[in-house]
C-alpha cells in the first residue's frame, strides 16, 4: 500500500474520533490507564468513546472492551511519535499548518451573511434571465480620470438607447470599447441560469425589470448596462438514459468509421421497434449505466457535456429519443425518462455551499465578517500615517521593483485590534511581498488599496489566530489532526511503506502462507455470443474450419458491428452463467439468451485444477495480508516498550 489520500484521510478519520486531550474535565478525574508514563482519565476516554459511538446505545461489555484495545493501539502510536520527535520537525508542522488553514475557512467568513447567499442563489435559480449587455472596459485599477472616462462612455450609449435607438445596433457599436462578440450577436447573451455571470453582473440582471435598460453595473471587467428580454422558469433536471459507443482521439479512422456504424445500426434497431433499455444493456460502452438499461442519476444544466445536455432537455415527452449525436466520449443516443423542477434548497444546500464558495460573491460573507472583527476587536487606525505612504512610493512599484528603502525608518503604529498593533513597517513589508507588474495606475490609489488588503488579512489572520481560544470544536479539531498526522506518518515508515519495500520479508511471508492465495478451478474458455442461430452456424463452419477468432470475427462481422462479440480468457465460476451451466471441456450446443435473444456458444478448451497463486498474481493480498502482520508485531513491541495498565474497577464506571 501506497502514501496516499486515501489511506491519510482514513488515519485522520480515525484521529477525528480518537482525540483525548481537549475535553479532560478536572485534574481530580479518576485515571483509567496509563500508557507509559502517560495517563488518560475517565472523561477523557468517555468523550471519546462516545463521539464513536451511538450516544443512545447502552455500552455493552463486548463493545468497551473492543474499543479499549483500538484506542490504546491508537495511544501507543502516538506517544511513539512524540517519543520519536515527529512532532518537532518541520514537514510535521508545514503540513499541520496546511490542514489548520483548511479547517479554519468555515470560521473566517459570516455564516448569516453565507446563508442569505445561498438562499437568494436558490431562489435565482428558480427562473433564467434573457438579457442583452453593452461593455464599456476598464481596469478595476484604473486611474480615477479613466474610470469616469469609462462611466461617461457606458451612460452615453444608455442615454442613446433610452431615447429610442435600437440596442443591438448600439451594443454593435459599442464592440471597440468593450465586448468584441457584440459585433456579431448584438450583445444578445441569450438565456442564462443564475451562477454563470460574475455576481455584480447577475444581481443587476435579475434586479432588472423585463424591457428596462439597467444603470451602469461595475465588474472586474468594466461598466455594462444590461436590457431584460425575457425570463423562463428554469428547465430543472431530467432523468435520462442512454447508449453510448465510446471513441477516442487516437483512434485508427477504420474504428472510427465503425463506431459510427455501430451506433447507426443501434439506432435503426432502435426504430424498428427494439426496446431501448435492451439495446442499452447489449451494446453500450458505458457499462455502468447499461446494467440499468441505460439509466443516468438526475441532472440539470451546466452537468453534462453541452452536446448531451442539448439534446437531452429537448426532447418533450418521456419515451422520446434522439438521433444519434457525438460528444468527446464517443457516440450517444439519449431517451427521456422523466423531468422535474428543481431539487428542494435542503437537497441542493451542499452542493450550492461548494459553489457559492467558489463564486466571488463569497467575498460578501468575508467582507461582512471583516466589519464584526474590527468592531469586537475595537479596531482603531491612523489615515494619516497611510497617507505619508504617497511620498514614499514610486513607478517601480508597477513593475514590482519597489524596494522600500525610502520607507526604511517609518515605523509607527498605523492600527490596532485589541493589544496587536501593525506599524508602518509591517506595511512596507507587506506591500514588497504583494507587489507586481501592473499597469501604471494613480500611485494614491494603488497605496489605499494595499493598505485595504492589508487591513483585511491582518483582521482574518487575527481572527484566526483566536479560533483556538473562541471555539472548542476546532481546537479538537486541531488536536485531532495533529494526532492523525503523526499516527500517519509513523504508521506509513513502519507498516505500510515497509510492507511495498520489504521485498524479501513480503516473499518469505508468502511461502509461509501461500496456501491462503489459492485459485479456484478455473476454465480456460472462449465465448462466442452471436445475433442469431444464423450467425451461430456461421461461426460453428468457420470454428471447423480452425479460423483463429481475430478471422472469425472479421468474417461474420462485415454485414454488422452487431453479429458477433467473442471473449476469451481464463474464467472463475460465477463470471458467466453460460459457461456456469457448461463447466466441461468441449463445445456446447447453442444455447438461447432469453434476456437478450442472442445465441451463445461455450467453448471450454480446459479446466484448470485449484492451485495456489504465484506471489506476483497474489501480490496486493499479500501485502495487505504481510502489513496486518507487521502491525501486530510492531503493536506487541510498544507494549513491551510503553507498559499499559487499565484499571477494571474504574473501567467498569464508563457510561
Amino acid at each position: 500500500m501506497s502514501k496516499s489520500v486515501l489511506t491519510k484521510s482514513i488515519v485522520l478519520s480515525f484521529a477525528f474520533i480518537a482525540t483525548t486531550t481537549v475535553f479532560a474535565q478536572t485534574n481530580n478525574d479518576a485515571v483509567l490507564m496509563t500508557v507509559g508514563n502517560s495517563k488518560v482519565t475517565v472523561s477523557e476516554f468517555e468523550n471519546v468513546y462516545h463521539k464513536n459511538n451511538n450516544k443512545e446505545t447502552t455500552a455493552d461489555a463486548k463493545s468497551l472492551n473492543d474499543y479499549v484495545d483500538l484506542f490504546v493501539n491508537f495511544k501507543l502510536k502516538v506517544k511513539e511519535a512524540e517519543e520519536m520527535g515527529l512532532d518537532t520537525a518541520k514537514s510535521f508542522k508545514d503540513e499541520l499548518a496546511g490542514y489548520r488553514k483548511q479547517l479554519a475557512q468555515p470560521y473566517l467568513t459570516d455564516k448569516d451573511v453565507n446563508e442569505k447567499l445561498l438562499q437568494e442563489t436558490y431562489n435565482r435559480m428558480q427562473e433564467d434571465v434573457h438579457a442583452e449587455h453593452i461593455l464599456v472596459k476598464v481596469s478595476e485599477s484604473a486611474l480615477p480620470k479613466d474610470t469616469l472616462i469609462a462611466y461617461n462612455k457606458i451612460m452615453e450609449y444608455r442615454k442613446r438607447i433610452l431615447k429610442g435607438e435600437d440596442f443591438a445596433t448600439v451594443a454593435r457599436q459599442s464592440a471597440k470599447d468593450g465586448d468584441p462578440s457584440a459585433k456579431d450577436n448584438g450583445g444578445d447573451l441569450g438565456f442564462f441560469p443564475a451562477m454563470q455571470m460574475v455576481y455584480p453582473f447577475e444581481t443587476m440582471a435579475y434586479n432588472t425589470k423585463i424591457g428596462d435598460v439597467s444603470m451602469p453595473v461595475r465588474t472586474r471587467f468594466g461598466y455594462h448596462i444590461i436590457k431584460v428580454i425575457a425570463r423562463r422558469k428554469a428547465p430543472g433536471e431530467v432523468l435520462a438514459a442512454h447508449i453510448m459507443v465510446k471513441t477516442t482521439p487516437n483512434m485508427t479512422a477504420e474504428d472510427s468509421i465503425n463506431a459510427y456504424m455501430r451506433i447507426t445500426e443501434i439506432f435503426n434497431k432502435l426504430k424498428a421497434g427494439a426496446k431501448f433499455e435492451d439495446l442499452a444493456m447489449q451494446y453500450s460502452d458505458d457499462k455502468a449505466s447499461a446494467k440499468k438499461g441505460g439509466e443516468l442519476p438526475w441532472f440539470g444544466t451546466y452537468k453534462m457535456p453541452a452536446e448531451f445536455e442539448k439534446a437531452a432537455f429537448a426532447l418533450q415527452n418521456k419515451g422520446d429519443y434522439s438521433e444519434p449525436f457525438k460528444t468527446k466520449y464517443g457516440w450517444h443516443i439519449v431517451k427521456l425518462v422523466d423531468k422535474r423542477g428543481l431539487a428542494s434548497f435542503e437537497d441542493m444546500k451542499n452542493d450550492l455551499k461548494q459553489k457559492v464558495g467558489k463564486d466571488s460573491r463569497s467575498q460578501v460573507g468575508r467582507s461582512s465578517l471583516i466589519a464584526k472583527i474590527k468592531t469586537e476587536y475595537k479596531f482603531k487606525e491612523n489615515l494619516k500615517l497611510r497617507d505619508e505612504f504617497y511620498k514614499v512610493v514610486d513607478t517601480t512599484l508597477f513593475d514590482g521593483r519597489w524596494d522600500g528603502a525610502k520607507a526604511d525608518k517609518m515605523n509607527k503604529p498605523m492600527f490596532n485590534f485589541n493589544d496587536k498593533v501593525y506599524t508602518q513597517a509591517d506595511f512596507a513589508s507587506f506591500i514588497k511581498s504583494h507587489q507586481s507588474k501592473r499597469p501604471k495606475a494613480d500611485l494614491e490609489m494603488v497605496v489605499n488599496q494595499f493598505y485595504k488588503q492589508f487591513v483585511d488579512e491582518a483582521a482574518i489572520a487575527y481572527e484566526e489566530s483566536r479560533l483556538d481560544q473562541k471555539y472548542p470544536e476546532f481546537k479538537a479539531l486541531m488536536q485531532e489532526y495533529r494526532d492523525g498526522i503523526l499516527l500517519f506518518e509513523l504508521t506509513d515508515e513502519k507498516v505500510w511503506s515497509k510492507a511495498v519495500k520489504d521485498t524479501t520479508g513480503s516473499k518469505d511471508f508468502y511461502e509461509k502462507n501461500k496456501m491462503n492465495y489459492m485459485w479456484d478451478e478455473r476454465a480456460d474458455a472462449v465465448i462466442y455470443t452471436c445475433a442469431d442461430d444464423k450467425i451461430a452456424a456461421q461461426v460453428r463452419a468457420l470454428m471447423k474450419k480452425k479460423k483463429s477468432d481475430k478471422d472469425i470475427l472479421a468474417e461474420v462481422n462485415k454485414t454488422s458491428q452487431l453479429n458477433l462479440q467473442i471473449e476469451s480468457r481464463l474464467f472463475n465460476k460465477g463470471e458467466n452463467e453460460f459457461l456456469d451451466k457448461n463447466w466441461t471441456p468441449g463445445t456446447s450446443a447453442n444455447i438461447a439468451s432469453e434476456k437478450d435473444k442472442k445465441t451463445v456458444i461455450v467453448v471450454v478448451n480446459k479446466l484448470l485444477k485449484p492451485e495456489p497463486k504465484s506471489y506476483q498474481d497474489s501480490k496486493g493480498m499479500v501485502t495487505a495480508d504481510y502489513q496486518n502482520y507487521l502491525e501486530k508485531e510492531w503493536l506487541k513491541a510498544l507494549k513491551q516498550k510503553y507498559p499499559v495498565t487499565i484499571d477494571k474497577n474504574v473501567l467498569a464506571t464508563v457510561k
